[in-house]
């Protein structure tokens, strides 16, 4: 299923994407799971492919105001450096462990709503492309072989960063969570949509042009052992989401340095998950 949360008369719901259209959720199902992060922490996906099934998409998505696949996560995780051509382009040393820090839910946007550079406060915004993992079984201490286990389903990511203000201190949530600056979606697409993670390739383009080519095998720390060391110093609850990294081309470390500029499209796409893209425009 690929399940997306969107507004409708001015009231927050989701539905299933069936093509370019969705599938509407009764009301007596919304009752019990209001949100998405409701319907996960029920273990409540079986439910609602059973109670879509067979029924007809009479949203059109173009139509729709998105909102994020999970609008309110306990927790956001990013994994920085988690690519080998991204620790070349940045000069960084190989490590040992790796290098996570975490959004706000407020720093993130929708498919198809802008994402807003903070022109007030500097002009070196830039796009990152990256896979994001929703996880749909909590726990602590999950062993690697167990991981894809705990993993409700994936989505597009675009972690947008404020490059100076990521770089005032070595400490970089500043630099991530200006309201609005990244993006999340278009839609949760669940695990078993998904045979082999590592099949996928992630393609970043800024005004139609590919900055960011790579395959998901390239990841330095793999998704279960991200998971393995987050659930060790911190319990990973349902709805909670994962930034797994970004590949080597972003624009700051390019000859000229290349930030996104109002007016900007921004768009990252990974095989078999979807589209992300959003117009970026000045807060």
């Amino acid at each position: 299923m690929k399940i997306v949360a969107y507004e409708l008369n001015g009231k927050a719901t989701y539905g299933v994407l069936q093509d370019a259209r969705i599938i509407e959720v009764s009301q007596s199902f919304l009752a019990r799971y209001p949100d998405v992060r409701s319907l996960l922490e029920s273990r409540a996906l079986p439910e609602l492919a059973a109670v879509i099934k067979g029924s007809t998409a009479t949203l059109k998505l173009q139509d729709m105001k998105l909102l994020p696949p999970v609008a309110n996560p306990r927790k956001i995780f990013c994994v920085g450096l988690n690519y080998r051509t991204h620790v070349a382009e940045t000069k960084r040393p190989d490590a040992k462990h790796p290098a996570i820090f975490v959004r706000f839910a407020d720093s993130l946007t929708a498919h198809e709503q802008p994402m807003m550079g903070p022109a007030s406060y500097s002009e070196m915004f830039d796009y990152e492309g990256e896979l994001a993992v929703v996880i749909g079984k909590g726990g602590r201490h999950i062993a690697p072989d167990d991981a894809f286990d705990h993993i409700a389903g994936y989505a597009c990511f675009n972690d947008g960063t404020v490059r100076d203000w990521q770089r005032h201190t070595h400490q970089w949530t500043p630099g991530k969570n200006f309201p609005a600056t990244g993006a999340f979606g278009p839609a949760l697409v669940t695990a078993d949509e998904i045979e082999d993670v590592n099949k996928l390739t992630l393609t970043t383009r800024l005004n139609g042009e590919v900055m960011q080519h790579a395959s998901l095998a390239d990841l330095i720390f793999t998704i279960p052992v991200i998971i393995e060391y987050l659930s060790t110093f911190t319990e990973l609850n349902p709805g909670d989401v994962i930034a797994t990294g970004t590949p080597g081309g972003v624009g700051d470390r390019r000859t000229p340095p290349l930030y996104m500029q109002p007016g900007d499209i921004a768009e990252v796409e990974i095989s078999q998950v979807g589209k992300l893209r959003n117009v970026v425009k000045s807060a």
